[in-house]
């Protein structure tokens, strides 16, 4: 697809206000939305850029220059301006579209930009359908029934349906790449939404592997486990499959490709959030969370997620693989300092539950040592303060949680919150506490370590401490003079003993 190809759809009745041929016949890689005044970092290069001109103020005579800028440093195929909110397109944007010899289109206020999106969408997956020598398989007359059925924006159930009822294959099913139940006929053990169950692989999710061959891709594979859909045919069928499968998931492409873009624009939504809380957010977070389709008038959960030695878009794709399942409102993204994090409108507790039911699935899924961590923060009111503090929360039982997926009702304990410290810093505070007990210990068969440990363990019992390390309890008086001696702590004081336990807890793993 090229730029000019815009102008011949005749329904949705884009004009041309500047560009010229050879602008015209640029490349066409995708789509977004945006109202930034410089949305640069979350444009990708060939994409047409949809905006409806809310950042354009008639006495701000630099802005459209500056947006304009900003499209020409993303490299961006063109630019579309809906006529909405001002009734015409800017001529200062237009000139700003000249000097930076970007296309600029008109869109008219009676086109959605929802329509847009997915008739550019049907325009890419179209050569490929086109080409497809299996799509031949399909007949001509099926084929421009889900075509036409795609193309009125059906869903995939009700395109699965109507393929399997018009084309004769029984059972078709659709997953996720992360195994996630997109449709699937009655019959199927796996309802829409849901993962497998744990040990079950991703790509057998209503099925054994002995009766379940590998899915097929539908439109391009992508490089994340945990994106792009798959075509499963019936159990007990051929490993190999058949030309009518191949030509099904290529006609089945513009379906996924729609919910490709539907989720990438969600999440820059997200990054665009999380970037509005780092920076201490605006008063008023109703329109930035409902472009991510959050709730603005209850508490949310936040979560924070990464993929050790995985990159974050992973966690944020494995994120909202896991959460799906839940049935409720919820946005996966990462920030642009690359962290992956989750708003969710469901009880911290539930949010915990379905991320440890999923996370056994969706670790299947990644190879060598990677390993998916999630942490879930407390339920915080829609306050870009309240969030933020949540998600430093969230970030921080990510940290120190003792298995994959922690919460902060965890948090209970000492030991639990010194595991969210950076281990160079609990490391450091160990030293210097305790490196004149390690340094005797090592010269002496007397253990004064482990002395410390077991009189603090027993709440400050002399006779207990002695019963316990079968020594007379003057020995033991003996042993915790000579600690407060190279410490220089009291430990009849609370304070110091508190000091102590907390040095001992944050010994070096091995130690």
């Amino acid at each position: 697809m090229i730029v000019g190809d815009l102008l011949h759809l005749d329904d949705l009745d884009i004009q041309l206000a500047w560009g010229t041929p050879d602008l015209l016949a640029r490349p066409v890689t995708g789509v977004t939305s945006t109202d930034l005044q410089d949305p640069a970092r979350y444009l990708q290069p060939g994409e047409l850029v949809l905006t409806g001109l809310v950042w354009w103020q008639p006495e701000d005579t630099s802005a459209a220059l500056r947006f304009a800028t900003a499209l020409r440093s993303a490299r961006v195929a063109a630019l579309m301006a809906g006529e909405g909110t001002h009734g015409a397109v800017p001529e200062s944007l237009a000139e700003a579209c000249r000097t930076h010899g970007i296309p600029l289109l008109a869109v008219p206020a009676g086109t959605s930009f929802r329509a847009v999106t997915d008739r550019v969408y049907l325009r890419l997956w179209g050569g490929l359908q086109a080409g497809a020598q299996d799509t031949a398989a399909i007949p001509e007359a099926a084929r421009r029934e889900l075509t036409d059925l795609i193309d009125s924006g059906a869903g995939p159930s009700a395109v699965l349906a109507h393929a399997v009822s018009r084309l004769g294959v029984p059972e078709c099913s659709i997953s996720t790449a992360g195994g996630r139940i997109i449709a699937a006929p009655a019959t199927d053990a796996g309802a829409p939404g849901s993962l497998p169950a744990p040990g079950t692989r991703p790509a057998e999710a209503t099925a054994t592997r002995a009766t379940r061959p590998a899915g097929l891709p539908i439109g391009p594979q992508q490089e994340s486990p945990f994106d792009g859909w798959l075509l499963h045919g019936e159990p007990g069928a051929a490993t190999a499959p058949t030309p009518m499968l191949r030509g099904l998931a290529d006609l089945l492409a513009p379906l996924a490709a729609r919910a490709h873009a539907e989720a990438a624009t969600r999440r820059r939504a997200v990054g665009r959030l999380l970037d509005l809380l780092a920076a201490g957010g605006p008063a008023d977070l109703a329109e930035p969370l409902a472009t991510c389709g959050l709730p603005g008038d209850g508490p949310l959960v936040t979560v924070a997620a990464r993929i050790d030695g995985g990159p974050a878009d992973w966690a944020a794709l494995a994120l909202a693989e896991a959460l799906h399942p839940l049935g409720a409102p919820f946005a996966a993204g990462t920030d642009p300092d690359g962290r992956a994090a989750a708003l969710v409108a469901a009880p911290a507790a539930a949010v915990a539950a379905q991320l440890r039911r999923a996370r056994p699935a969706l670790q299947t899924r990644l190879t060598g040592r990677r390993s998916l961590r999630a942490g879930v923060g407390p339920a915080a009111q829609p306050a870009a303060e309240s969030l933020r503090a949540a998600l430093v929360q969230a970030r921080y039982v990510l940290t120190g949680a003792a298995g994959p997926v922690g919460s902060t009702t965890e948090l209970d304990t000492l030991a639990g919150l010194l595991r969210g410290i950076p281990p160079e810093v609990t490391a450091a505070f160990h030293t210097r506490l305790l490196a004149p007990l390690a340094a005797h210990d090592r010269e002496n068969a007397v253990s004064l370590l482990g002395t410390l440990t077991v009189f603090l363990d027993h709440d400050g019992s002399w006779a207990r401490t002695a019963e316990s390390l079968h020594i007379h309890v003057n020995t033991v008086h003996y042993r915790i003079r000579r600690i407060e001696e190279l410490t220089g702590r009291n430990l009849a004081r609370l304070q110091d003993r508190l000091d102590l336990r907390a040095a001992l807890l944050c010994a070096p793993a091995g130690r």
